[in-house]
């Protein structure tokens, strides 16, 4: 069995387009810390690799069987080499959409894929430019679309990134959250 580890609807969508079966399987309250000093390229793939842990400890090993698969991401938006995490407010979002207008950053997915005996990580990388974006269509999608639980505070696949991105450069789907195209190169290598 395939579990994927992640709350996230576009996740599971993603996932479920590769036409393969899988359940989710949601441990709560995983530590998401990362060292202040690491480069910003890195850091999802670290968490990717950190929230696989908790599926494997003594409580939960017993539930997995050998050929279990858990699969673990994380999606960090990248400006000026500094995090953009989700907002924690609506001011907070709009000055993180502020700060993307008109401007080019990098979105990175980790992944983990891992059974009881073998573990398979990576990070895909994305380049999205977005057009200069007015205070009133900031407004208008930070209301409407209400964004706090997205990294950068946008989902490319919402109103905003209909109307605000230019170009891309990469994985529209590693911008919504999984690099689906990796995925599944890399479950053909992990059997």
């Amino acid at each position: 069995m395939i579990y994927l580890a992640s709350n996230s609807p576009r996740r599971r969508e993603l996932l479920g387009g590769l036409d393969i079966d899988f359940k989710t399987w949601v441990i709560p309250g995983i530590d998401e810390t990362y060292p202040d000093n690491m480069p910003a390229e890195e850091i999802a793939e670290y968490l990717a690799r950190k929230k696989a842990e908790p599926y494997f400890n003594e409580e939960n090993r017993a539930k997995i069987a050998d050929r279990d698969l858990v699969i673990t991401a994380d999606t960090v938006v990248i400006l000026d080499g500094k995090v953009l995490g989700k907002p924690a407010s609506r001011e907070e979002a709009c000055d993180m959409l502020r700060a993307l207008a008109g401007r080019k950053h990098s979105v990175v997915t980790g992944v983990c894929m891992s059974s009881k005996d073998k573990q398979r990580h990576f990070s895909v990388l994305t380049k999205v430019t977005f057009a200069k974006l007015t205070e009133a269509q900031i407004a208008y999608y930070v209301d409407r679309y209400k964004p706090f639980d997205k990294a950068g505070a946008y989902g490319i696949q919402e109103w905003i990134g209909y109307v605000g991105v230019t170009r891309l450069e990469g994985s529209y789907f590693n911008v919504m959250g999984l690099p689906v195209q990796r995925i599944y190169e890399e479950l053909r290598l992990f059997e």
